[in-house]
């Protein structure tokens, strides 16, 4: 039997704003944490009832020779999205359970339990003349009569006539209420079973949910003339992350509870949330919120900094971030890695072709003044962003592909220049660190002078690539957030190494650069050696197989055990003892850079890694020393002709992401025809399932149901199509999951008998 492959598989949720449609995606996180969970028991070898996911995963490993390891490790959200990625990384982040929540979404997440008290009709015959307007909004499109069962028929439209009766002019629902029932939800969760955190120590987990600002907050833009103007920004992202580091808590309950209830303040519906509301609210339940000032400055800093914060009106975060992918793709620069990673983000989209119903039956039909207006201000903006972060994504995906192609067509001249340079010493001698160390630089100085004058290019980009990540280092580190404080801290850095003669290249100098420029590089260029090491992980994988699996272990665990040492110091709470520094940095940059370069230890940190890998080199026989040897000494020759394609830094995760995304629509191994023929909150523009606790049953099932049916799909796909399992196999895989989820939900779902008597029948 041959051994196994280590792999990750590490997913990036983003979930899309919904209304009502949040009990859909709260079963869809709820089946997320359960791959999550399996994945982690599996890794564990801890004992549980059977799992559906723990089998797959574990025939994945005696059919196919591939260890996989699934980690939710970024999260994003954006309104019901947010809510619904707050309990999760919850979850993720303590070993805390989901199924607490379930019981919550069904009897709070209704209209009834959502009114503000004096919102609600103050009489029986209080606007009694809006009652013909809600039978008239019921039968309008036959909702109540076609999609509810008929028991529950009479509880939606008597919500629905008192929904029509409250108060106008005013949000209906209160957001007191919902802040007091999300608080309530993290209560039940800490009382609720409770296992380790999802996530090997060091992968850090983080979470980030959009938020608007109502009033704004000014930044300024540098121009040439005037100099700078002032611009009103509104766009907010609340962050939060354990560091990957044991024991460090991952946020306070008040704190996750303020960042869902702003991001979910949906205008009209809910009114905007204020520090205030919330200070009331933990005053009423006697509640402290220890965290309170220092999360207010971190995640309102500019408001904070003017006195502002605590004044602050936040509304709903999908008004002009619907899809967050930008933050979540902020934080990949940050990852670690210690075997071979598959990253995907799965955007959860649980209406995708929901419009609000402003236009009229036509599609045709010029708007008129008010749909006009109204489409304007609240849908367009929404749906846009999505098609520019996806842009973005495959235009990263697409120069890592690039680069990995002329890496494979430059090989054989690369291999040729390494083997003439070294001859036969390459081969006679075994690696000792020493060795490997001479060799390295030897390989460097040929590669400069092979490059001619375009090394004087590649240098530059090198030392500006070195500014530009110490400069988003210190920018994290000193938490004074904002674009021009970046560009100070930047400039900062850029006239100290200028100073210093650090920027100096040239074919008429000694190794092609100043010795204060190799000096420089020495002691920053943090990028240059995770390059490497990302190269010769890649080429491990392409000459590991089967048979060798087990010989090439210690070299794999030397080259990511080596890689984890230098990506540890990307990360900014590495450094956060230095924040007061940072912050008082002004013109000179000077003292800084010089104590990062004693706290990095650049120098010794490659000592350390020629030992590390020289000892995994000499376990190997020739056949395989060979190509990993000469991948090594050859990166100097890739680097040249690939880091302009990288833009100067260079990746972390040294691989394309790809894309999946889980909604109705894709979910088609039950039922075809997308969410109209499956979910019933998409009724009244994504209100539906506030109105009847049948809507949210069957929301939240179907929601179990497709995000098993995508999650499958996704974890097979991790595998080489020769080694997938054939689809009769997926298939039956399929059957065995969503027969697990009926017969789990079938006691706790007692208003749609029906439903689980269709969907047995129909999955067969």
């Amino acid at each position: 039997m041959t051994e196994t492959r280590d792999k990750e598989l590490r997913l990036a949720l983003v979930c899309y704003g919904g209304i009502s449609l949040a009990v859909y995606m709260h079963g869809i996180t709820k089946e997320v944490w359960r791959l999550a969970r399996a994945s982690c028991a599996e890794r564990d070898g801890a004992d549980g009832r059977p799992d559906v996911y723990r089998e797959l995963i574990e025939e994945i490993r005696e059919t196919s020779g591939v260890n996989l390891r699934v980690l939710v490790d970024i999260l994003a959200g954006a309104s019901a999205g947010g809510i619904n990625t707050v309990f999760l990384a919850q979850a993720i982040a303590t070993g805390q359970s989901l199924d607490p929540l379930t019981d919550l979404w069904m009897d709070n997440a209704d209209v009834e339990a959502l009114l503000e008290p004096r919102q609600r009709p103050s009489h029986r015959f209080a606007k009694i003349w809006a009652v013909p307007i809600a039978w008239l909004v019921a039968n309008r499109s036959k909702t109540v009569d076609e999609t509810v069962e008929a028991e529950a028929r009479d509880e939606v439209r008597l919500k629905l006539e008192h929904f029509v009766r409250s108060r106008w002019f005013e949000p209906p629902f209160g957001g007191k209420r919902l802040a007091n029932t999300i608080l309530d939800a993290f209560a039940a969760m800490a009382k609720g079973p409770r296992d380790k955190r999802l996530l090997p120590d060091g992968q850090p987990l983080d979470l980030f949910v959009t938020v608007t600002d109502f009033r704004g907050h000014p930044e300024a833009l540098r121009l040439n003339s005037p100099s700078s103007v002032i611009e009103n920004e509104h766009r907010l992202v609340f962050s939060f992350t354990d560091h990957g580091l044991p024991g460090e808590r991952f946020a306070d309950a008040a704190s996750l509870t303020f960042a869902a209830r702003a991001t979910s303040s949906f205008p009209g519906a809910f009114p905007p949330m204020t520090v205030g509301e919330m200070d009331d609210l933990l005053a009423e339940r006697k509640q402290a919120w220890p965290q309170r000032d220092a999360f207010l400055e971190r995640v309102l800093p500019r408001q904070w900094a003017d006195s502002r914060g605590e004044k602050a009106i936040l509304i709903d975060g999908s008004v002009l971030a619907n899809a967050p992918f930008r933050p979540a793709m902020e934080a990949l620069k940050e990852r670690p890695a210690r075997r071979q990673v598959d990253r995907r983000f799965i955007f959860v989209d649980p209406f995708p072709n929901f419009r609000f119903d402003f236009y009229g039956a036509e599609a045709d039909k010029k708007p008129g003044f008010f749909a006009t207006i109204i489409g304007a201000l609240s849908e367009l903006p929404r749906e846009q962003p999505i098609r520019d972060n996806l842009d973005e994504i495959a235009r990263r995906s697409h120069r890592i592909e690039r680069m990995l192609a002329i890496v494979a067509e430059i090989r054989a001249e690369v291999e040729t220049q390494v083997e003439a340079l070294f001859g036969y010493t390459l081969w006679l001698d075994y690696p000792t660190p020493k060795r490997l160390a001479t060799w390295r630089r030897r390989a460097q100085v040929a590669a400069a002078a092979k490059a001619g004058y375009g090394h004087t290019a590649y240098g530059l980009l090198k030392v500006e690539g070195a500014i530009d990540r110490t400069a988003r280092l210190l920018y994290t580190v000193g938490e004074r957030h904002g674009p021009e404080r970046l560009h100070e801290i930047r400039e900062a850095l850029a006239a100290t190494v200028q100073s210093r003669g650090a920027d100096r290249f040239g074919a008429t100098l000694s190794y092609g650069a100043s010795p204060e420029t190799l000096e420089f590089l020495r002691a920053h260029d943090l990028g240059f050696r995770i390059r490497r090491l990302r190269l010769l992980a890649r080429r491990l994988t392409e000459v590991d197989l089967p048979t060798s699996h087990g010989v090439l272990r210690p070299m794999r665990e030397a080259i990511y055990d080596s890689l984890a040492a230098y990506l540890e110091l990307k990360r900014a709470d590495t450094y956060a003892d230095l924040r007061d520094e940072v912050r008082m940095m002004t013109d000179d940059a000077g003292p800084i850079l010089d104590r990062l370069a004693e706290r990095m230890q650049l120098k010794k940190l490659d000592g350390e890694t020629d030992a590390r890998l020289a000892e995994g080199l000499s376990t190997l026989a020739k056949d395989l020393r060979r190509p990993l040897l000469l991948a090594h000494l050859g990166f100097p020759f890739y680097d040249i002709a690939t880091l302009p394609l990288l833009q100067g830094e260079g990746v972390d995760e040294f691989d394309p992401i790809r894309v999946d995304r889980i909604a109705p629509d894709d979910a088609t191994a039950i039922r075809a025809g997308g969410a109209e023929a499956t979910l019933k909150g998409i009724q009244f523009n994504s209100f539906g399932a506030f109105f009847s606790r049948a809507y949210r049953e069957n929301d939240y099932l179907w929601g179990r149901l497709h995000g098993a049916d995508r999650l499958i799909d996704i974890v097979l796909s991790t595998l080489d199509p020769a080694t997938r399992p054939p689809e009769d196999r997926a298939a039956a895989i399929k059957r065995r999951a969503f027969h697990a989820i009926l017969d789990e939900e079938e006691k706790r779902l007692t208003k749609i008998p029906g439903l689980f008597a269709e969907l047995r029948a129909e999955i067969g």
